[in-house]
């Protein structure tokens, strides 16, 4: 969410606002009148809640609110066609990518007699004979994982030791073999290491050899290669088969966006899996209005005594009750959210996606909308509950409507609060990164045995988008539904995103390694969820002044939802293919310009191994090594010594696993166009060190 364009949004609302509603507001005086029946204060007095009912100056709210409404569609749309030329240019002039070039396909169907790479080769060589060249299958190599994983624990503790040694050369390090280490025999504890590594590298190959050999070992999914983006485009946006359930067909995500884990999901276990995500997301935000109620309830103190004497001597210290109420329930609010994106990241992932990316904004949706129904609506109707508990309990059922009216807007003094606590002291947490120093130093002292490790445990990581860009949703929000009940919040939710658009400026720039190019592709969502909040900002100012009586002003009202929500088709239709499919004309140019510029282009061997499984792309790795090592080449004054030396198993290398590609050529050395390695996949552990040394040298 660009901050740069909140800040357009926001500057011109806030002048216009500050000068004409509250004037407005200040100068009908209704709360005063209302002092022994609600618990107000002045910002209340600021609010919409102080203009009597049936007033003529609900006209000026009304129009304010299509001045606003207006003035954020404009920049919605302008800001909706600057980014969607901005990508298909990116997708246009950027380097060759293999992507362009590479389809995935899932739910490839079982032929009795056929492996999956005879089947699929059969029906793409059949359905798209100019332009398919070959496949990349994927393996099941989740037993190889493990060992993969437990080999680089040994290899660092491995290399902890030989430093050890080597700075007191002359004291061997022992270790107890016994369970952590309090009891056993004591042994050398490189020696140890180095048998254990050893055996577990003859387990490695042997299963290697298993993975390679048997048939069952390939999951119906494959990476198609084409050689063209006209191609892949067809191939990506059409339906393959007239069951629409078999040979289901996307873009592939770039190499290292790709989530390997859930490719081979079927696509019946997919809806099913999305069904139970859905009910369980429902239920998840449903029982965390618990604790936020009662977070609300520490918010609203005054109401509470006036329900329960017995608790004034208690709520009347000035420390205690300044506390609870500024500050108290902000920070109980934060540390209820702060464990719900790791648990919905989870949730994205059963769901089945397969690319990061993806998971991500599906994270962050379901993010949004927790903190839209907990944060937002759950405030405002637990908080308004407890908050005028005395005003329900005294008055006639007919008139808890008006109060409800009245008392919505008095949460604009907990919303500040949160700003504060969450938005501003978040800022300045994101840019101090104490969260980040302390895990270090941590791991440092704990964990950090190697150099390696310490890389490892200074990584900045990247955006947290899952957490990052509902935060900035749910700020917007706030800013819009009080920009015309509340207005004073306003300067709160400027001071915010000014703050935001200065740090996380710095932070991308300066500090986060990029995971992945998305091209944009979360704009969409996020310019749904600000027409979204300009929905639920006008909805709830109608139902706002329907308990004020203004019968003459609020019917004006009644069209404006109608024209924002077709204002948000439009752009969907306009705008929103260019993120979702490749145009073919594009497509087209794009190929013909390439053709012209570099005939003699050998796409096949371009796109050789660059979608390879990680765990099979350390194979290759591998066997470079033991060509490496097999080989010892002695040079002296007269002639060159050829020895061999044994394999890392001890056993004679394998061939790697065999490549499905149609007419294929010899390949080159690697051509990827990312520094990808086994680290950046959640499917597969990192490598031991020889080989995460060797692959992150590829050209």
């Amino acid at each position: 969410m660009s901050q740069v364009l909140i800040l357009k949004m926001f500057v011109p609302v806030t002048i216009v606002a500050l000068l004409i509603l509250i004037p407005v507001n200040v100068s009908s005086g209704t709360l005063f009148f209302l002092r022994r029946e609600l618990v107000v204060s002045n910002i209340d007095k600021l609010s919409i809640s102080n203009v009597p009912p049936k007033s003529l100056r609900f006209f000026v709210h009304i129009a304010l609110e299509y001045l606003f409404t207006i003035w954020i569609c404009f920049l919605l749309y302008k800001e909706y066609d600057t980014i969607a030329i901005m990508r298909l240019h990116f997708l246009a002039s950027q380097r060759r990518r293999v992507e362009q070039f590479t389809v995935v396909v899932r739910s490839i169907p079982h032929m009795s007699g056929h492996s999956v790479s005879d089947t699929v080769d059969s029906f793409f060589q059949t359905n798209h004979p100019d332009h398919y060249i070959g496949h990349q299958a994927v393996y099941n190599a989740n037993r190889f994982a493990k060992f993969v994983t437990k080999r680089d624990r040994l290899q660092n503790w491995l290399d902890y030791y030989r430093l050890k040694f080597q700075r007191r050369p002359d004291r061997r390090p022992t270790i107890t073999t016994g369970c952590l280490g309090l009891w056993g025999r004591k042994v050398d504890a490189i020696e140890y290491y180095e048998q254990h590594i050893k055996e577990l590298d003859k387990l490695m190959s042997s299963e290697r050899q298993k993975i390679i050999k048997d048939p069952k070992s390939i999951l119906p999914v494959a990476f198609l290669s084409f050689n063209s983006r006209w191609g892949a485009s067809v191939c990506a946006q059409t339906q393959q088969s007239k069951n629409p359930t078999l040979w289901l067909t996307d873009w592939a995500p770039e190499p290292r966006d790709i989530y390997w884990r859930n490719l081979a999901i079927p696509f019946v276990s997919l809806t099913i899996r999305k069904l139970i995500i859905t009910l369980s997301v429902f239920a998840l935000v449903f029982f965390y209005m618990i604790p936020i109620a009662f977070v609300q309830s520490l918010a609203n103190l005054d109401g509470l005594e006036k329900v329960a004497p017995f608790l004034r001597p208690v709520i009347e210290l000035k420390f205690i009750k300044s506390f609870l109420q500024g500050f108290l329930p902000g920070l109980a609010l934060k540390v209820f959210l702060y464990i719900l994106p790791t648990v919905l990241m989870i949730m994205s992932k059963i769901e089945g996606y397969i690319a990061l990316s993806t998971l991500e904004r599906k994270t962050a949706a379901k993010y949004y909308y927790f903190m839209l129904v907990n944060v937002f609506l759950g405030s405002i109707v637990t908080g308004t509950a407890f908050q005028q508990l005395h005003a329900f309990l005294h008055q006639s059922p007919t008139q808890i409507p008006r109060t409800i009216g009245v008392s919505i807007p008095m949460k604009a003094t907990f919303f500040m609060t949160y700003i504060m606590v969450d938005g501003w002291a978040g800022i300045a947490g994101e840019i101090l990164r104490l969260k980040p120093l302390v895990i270090y130093h941590l791991k440092n002292m704990f964990l950090v045995k190697t150099e390696r490790d310490r890389e490892k445990a200074m990584d900045p990581g990247s955006v947290d988008f899952p957490e990052t860009l509902p935060s900035l949703q749910l700020y917007f929000l706030l800013g819009i539904v009080y920009a015309v009940v509340t207005p004073i919040l306003l300067p709160f939710i400027l001071v915010f995103f000014a703050l935001a658009y200065l740090v996380y400026r710095h932070q991308i720039i300066n500090v986060y390694n990029q995971r992945y190019e998305s091209a944009a592709a979360f704009w969409p969502h996020v310019h749904s969820h600000i027409i979204a909040s300009l929905l639920i900002s006008q909805l709830l100012l109608l139902g706002l002044l329907s308990t004020k009586k203004a019968a003459k002003s609020t019917p004006l009202l009644v069209m404006l939802p109608i024209l924002t929500f077709a204002f948000h088709k439009y752009c969907k239709s306009r705008f929103e293919p260019a993120f979702r499919k490749y145009p073919l004309e594009e497509a087209m140019a794009k190929d013909l310009l390439e053709k012209s510029s570099e005939p003699d282009l050998n796409i096949k061997a371009y796109l050789a191994d660059s979608y390879l499984h990680p765990i099979l792309r350390s194979f290759e790795v591998e066997e470079e090594l033991v060509e490496l090592e097999r080989v010892e080449v002695r040079v002296d004054k007269h002639q060159t010594h050829h020895v061999s030396s044994p394999t890392l198993s001890g056993e004679p290398s394998s061939p790697s696993p065999p490549h499905h590609v149609h007419q294929h050529q010899p390949s080159p050395p690697h051509y990827n166009d990312y520094p990808t390695s086994p680290q950046d996949y959640y499917y597969q552990p990192p490598l031991p060190p020889h080989y995460v040394y060797q692959y992150h040298n590829q050209p």
